[in-house]
Protein backbone atom coordinates (compact mmCIF):
# COMPACT_ATOMS: atom_id res chain seq x y z
CA UNK A 1 0.00 0.00 0.00
CA UNK A 2 1.56 3.14 -0.98
CA UNK A 3 1.19 6.50 0.91
CA UNK A 4 -1.42 8.15 -0.70
CA UNK A 5 -3.56 5.32 -0.04
CA UNK A 6 -2.63 5.36 3.18
CA UNK A 7 -3.62 9.00 3.66
CA UNK A 8 -6.88 8.47 2.02
CA UNK A 9 -7.43 5.31 4.60
CA UNK A 10 -6.81 7.84 7.48
CA UNK A 11 -9.19 10.44 5.85
CA UNK A 12 -11.76 7.82 5.12
CA UNK A 13 -11.44 7.24 8.85
CA UNK A 14 -11.78 10.28 10.35
CA UNK A 15 -14.60 11.02 8.27
CA UNK A 16 -16.39 8.18 9.53
CA UNK A 17 -15.13 9.54 13.23
CA UNK A 18 -16.24 12.65 13.07
CA UNK A 19 -19.67 11.62 11.63
CA UNK A 20 -20.42 8.98 14.30
CA UNK A 21 -19.27 12.25 16.76
CA UNK A 22 -22.32 14.70 14.82
CA UNK A 23 -24.91 11.90 15.02
CA UNK A 24 -24.06 11.22 18.64
CA UNK A 25 -24.54 14.83 19.85
CA UNK A 26 -27.61 15.24 17.48
CA UNK A 27 -28.86 12.35 19.58
CA UNK A 28 -27.98 13.23 22.74
CA UNK A 29 -29.62 16.11 22.11
CA UNK A 30 -32.41 14.68 20.89
CA UNK A 31 -32.95 16.48 18.14
CA UNK A 32 -34.44 15.44 14.35
CA UNK A 33 -32.34 16.00 11.40
CA UNK A 34 -34.92 18.44 9.84
CA UNK A 35 -34.43 20.39 13.28
CA UNK A 36 -30.38 20.91 12.84
CA UNK A 37 -30.27 21.19 9.49
CA UNK A 38 -33.11 24.24 9.72
CA UNK A 39 -30.89 25.76 12.59
CA UNK A 40 -27.51 25.08 10.52
CA UNK A 41 -29.62 26.86 7.10
CA UNK A 42 -28.62 23.95 4.85
CA UNK A 43 -31.19 21.40 3.05
CA UNK A 44 -32.18 18.51 4.88
CA UNK A 45 -30.38 16.62 2.40
CA UNK A 46 -27.30 18.09 2.70
CA UNK A 47 -27.31 17.36 5.98
CA UNK A 48 -28.00 13.93 5.89
CA UNK A 49 -24.51 13.64 3.82
CA UNK A 50 -23.06 15.97 6.59
CA UNK A 51 -23.82 13.61 9.06
CA UNK A 52 -23.56 10.45 7.14
CA UNK A 53 -19.88 11.71 5.85
CA UNK A 54 -20.54 11.95 2.49
CA UNK A 55 -21.14 15.31 2.28
CA UNK A 56 -18.38 18.03 2.86
CA UNK A 57 -17.29 18.31 6.43
CA UNK A 58 -15.70 21.36 7.21
CA UNK A 59 -14.75 23.69 10.29
CA UNK A 60 -17.26 26.05 9.69
CA UNK A 61 -19.52 23.46 9.06
CA UNK A 62 -18.94 21.98 12.59
CA UNK A 63 -18.83 25.09 13.97
CA UNK A 64 -22.70 25.58 13.01
CA UNK A 65 -23.64 22.30 13.79
CA UNK A 66 -22.24 23.26 16.97
CA UNK A 67 -24.52 26.59 17.60
CA UNK A 68 -27.14 24.77 16.49
CA UNK A 69 -26.90 21.62 18.73
CA UNK A 70 -25.42 24.15 21.74
CA UNK A 71 -22.17 21.93 21.58
CA UNK A 72 -18.77 22.32 21.67
CA UNK A 73 -16.81 22.31 18.01
CA UNK A 74 -13.36 22.14 19.30
CA UNK A 75 -14.21 19.32 20.97
CA UNK A 76 -15.72 17.25 17.99
CA UNK A 77 -12.48 17.92 16.01
CA UNK A 78 -10.37 17.12 19.18
CA UNK A 79 -12.67 13.83 18.81
CA UNK A 80 -9.42 12.82 15.80
CA UNK A 81 -6.67 13.31 17.32
CA UNK A 82 -8.17 11.48 20.20
CA UNK A 83 -9.67 8.62 18.18
CA UNK A 84 -12.57 8.90 20.37
CA UNK A 85 -16.39 9.65 20.05
CA UNK A 86 -16.77 9.65 23.53
CA UNK A 87 -14.78 12.55 24.59
CA UNK A 88 -16.19 15.17 22.03
CA UNK A 89 -19.82 14.08 23.47
CA UNK A 90 -18.74 14.10 27.31
CA UNK A 91 -17.13 17.64 26.91
CA UNK A 92 -20.49 18.48 24.58
CA UNK A 93 -22.17 20.26 27.71
CA UNK A 94 -19.31 21.78 29.39
CA UNK A 95 -17.23 23.35 26.31
CA UNK A 96 -13.85 21.39 27.85
CA UNK A 97 -11.54 22.22 24.77
CA UNK A 98 -13.07 25.48 23.64
CA UNK A 99 -12.09 26.92 27.41
CA UNK A 100 -8.89 25.23 26.78
CA UNK A 101 -8.42 26.84 23.61
CA UNK A 102 -9.27 30.11 25.11
CA UNK A 103 -6.52 29.89 27.59
CA UNK A 104 -4.55 28.96 25.98
CA UNK A 105 -4.74 31.64 23.12
CA UNK A 106 -4.67 33.97 26.51
CA UNK A 107 -1.38 32.39 26.74
CA UNK A 108 -0.05 33.08 23.21
CA UNK A 109 -1.54 36.53 23.74
CA UNK A 110 0.52 36.91 27.01
CA UNK A 111 3.88 35.53 25.91
CA UNK A 112 3.59 35.65 22.08
CA UNK A 113 7.38 34.14 20.93
CA UNK A 114 8.02 33.97 24.29
CA UNK A 115 6.03 30.93 24.72
CA UNK A 116 8.78 28.64 22.91
CA UNK A 117 10.77 29.42 26.29
CA UNK A 118 7.74 26.93 28.10
CA UNK A 119 10.09 23.72 28.90
CA UNK A 120 8.41 20.48 27.88
CA UNK A 121 8.89 19.25 31.61
CA UNK A 122 7.21 22.74 32.56
CA UNK A 123 4.17 21.86 30.22
CA UNK A 124 3.69 18.33 31.06
CA UNK A 125 4.05 19.19 35.20
CA UNK A 126 1.95 21.79 34.32
CA UNK A 127 -0.79 20.05 32.15
CA UNK A 128 -0.66 16.38 34.77
CA UNK A 129 -1.34 19.19 38.04
CA UNK A 130 -4.34 20.28 35.90
CA UNK A 131 -5.55 17.32 35.28
CA UNK A 132 -5.36 16.23 38.74
CA UNK A 133 -6.52 18.99 40.22
CA UNK A 134 -9.80 18.56 37.80
CA UNK A 135 -10.32 14.82 38.83
CA UNK A 136 -10.13 15.75 42.55
CA UNK A 137 -12.62 18.55 41.79
CA UNK A 138 -15.06 16.01 39.77
CA UNK A 139 -14.80 13.24 42.66
CA UNK A 140 -14.86 15.51 45.41
CA UNK A 141 -18.12 16.59 43.40
CA UNK A 142 -19.58 13.11 44.05
CA UNK A 143 -18.49 12.43 47.21
CA UNK A 144 -20.41 15.70 48.56
CA UNK A 145 -23.59 14.28 46.26
CA UNK A 146 -23.20 11.04 47.83
CA UNK A 147 -22.68 12.76 51.56
CA UNK A 148 -25.41 14.89 50.96
CA UNK A 149 -27.93 12.24 49.63
CA UNK A 150 -27.18 10.06 52.36
CA UNK A 151 -28.13 12.90 55.23
CA UNK A 152 -30.91 13.65 53.25
CA UNK A 153 -32.40 10.36 53.10
CA UNK A 154 -31.75 9.85 56.83
CA UNK A 155 -33.35 12.98 57.59
CA UNK A 156 -36.26 12.05 55.60
CA UNK A 157 -36.78 8.55 57.20
CA UNK A 158 -35.98 10.03 60.72
CA UNK A 159 -38.91 12.35 60.20
CA UNK A 160 -41.25 9.86 58.64
CA UNK A 161 -40.59 7.77 61.33
CA UNK A 162 -41.20 10.15 64.01
CA UNK A 163 -44.37 11.58 62.63
CA UNK A 164 -45.79 7.94 62.66
CA UNK A 165 -45.27 7.57 66.05
CA UNK A 166 -42.67 4.58 65.39
CA UNK A 167 -38.85 4.14 66.29
CA UNK A 168 -36.39 4.57 63.41
CA UNK A 169 -34.63 0.87 62.74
Amino acid sequence: MDSGSDEKAEDRSHVRLLAQVIRSIRKHRRLKSSEVAKAMGIPLRTYEHFERGTGRITFARIRRFAQATDSDPIAIVSALPLGSAEFALNSVDNKLMTIATAALSELHEELGADIAFLGTSILVSAFDKLCKDLIDQVRRRDQFAERWIEEKTAKLHGATFRRSGQEPV
